[in-house]
């Protein structure tokens, strides 16, 4: 059986000079380092897996839970990369696939070395270089049983490499989502030291963040987490029998009235002498 031919990097080439790169520039002005970082991120990831990258619902996700960002925030940066042309934006709406001219320039460079002993087979549906900026060792070919990981260009069984790559897939999208499982609900047990711990995550509770999640950020359920131990009536003030739990208030209905305030301590009115001055201020 013939040796797979590698298509992932195991580093990738970064210009010294790339700060003053006007694109980077205008993302970092408009999102700061955490721009440049989901950038770099995916720039990563891409060549980890040789020239472009297949992207899917659970990757959001996934890069939230690595980089501590908001599901929100990477969709925003990622809208603003493919706006600039950082990314090529017409194939990653037409296959939801990452990778840029520059991307691909910068990877043939990369696998020279390897073209003295074979040619580097690219997939044609996602190759963005012309014939004239291909160089020679570059054979671009249509593949239909080309692997979502980009580790079918070669002579191992299709098949096979296929079955490999959907199980490794579903295995990183598996644990990319209970890793931001476990984090909402070890920042509960770490925020809400008032209330019922939350000892494990059951499949119910699984699909109540995952549903969450569709409309919350990660940031969300902080702040709900830090409203709920600062609230005196979710924590039992008015009713002795009865406080919020880790399920009650990751529930639809009831994470929109915390977050809303409708649970907050009312404010007591500041004492009056008769004069109008309050006199326990200490600020005077």
């Amino acid at each position: 059986m013939a040796r797979p031919q590698k298509q992932g990097l195991n580093y990738y080439p970064k210009d010294v000079d790339i700060f003053s790169d006007r694109k980077i520039k205008i993302v970092m002005a408009r999102y700061g380092a955490d721009g440049y970082t989901l950038y770099d991120y995916l720039l990563c990831e891409i060549y980890k897996e040789g020239y472009y990258m297949k992207t899917d619902d659970d990757l959001p996700y996934i890069i939230a839970s690595d980089l501590n960002m908001s599901v929100e925030k990477i969709g925003q940066i990622l809208n603003f990369l493919l706006e600039r042309s950082l990314f090529d934006d017409k194939l990653f709406k037409s296959d939801k696939v990452l990778t840029s001219t520059g991307i691909q320039k910068r990877y043939q460079e990369a696998v020279r070395s390897r073209a003295t002993k074979k040619t580097v087979l690219v997939d044609e549906r996602y190759w963005l270089l012309s014939s004239d900026e291909t160089s020679s060792f570059i054979e671009a070919r249509h593949s239909d049983n080309k692997s979502e990981n980009n580790y079918s260009f070669s002579e191992i069984n299709p098949d096979k490499s296929e079955n490999n790559s959907t199980k490794e897939s579903k295995e990183k999208k598996s644990k990319g989502k209970e890793s931001i499982y476990e984090r909402i609900r070890a920042m509960y047990n770490e925020t809400c030291v008032s209330f019922p711990r939350c000892a494990s995550l059951s499949e119910n509770r699984k699909k109540a963040i995952g549903a969450r999640l569709k409309t919350y950020s990660f940031d969300d359920f902080k702040f709900l987490f830090e409203k709920a131990e600062a609230s005196a009536f979710l924590k039992g003030a008015n009713n002795r029998n009865w406080n919020a739990t880790f399920d009650w208030l990751i529930k639809d209905a009831n994470m929109a009235k915390v977050l809303d305030g409708n649970y907050d301590d009312k404010k007591k009115p500041p004492k009056d002498d008769g004069w109008g001055v309050d006199f326990d201020r200490q600020d005077f």
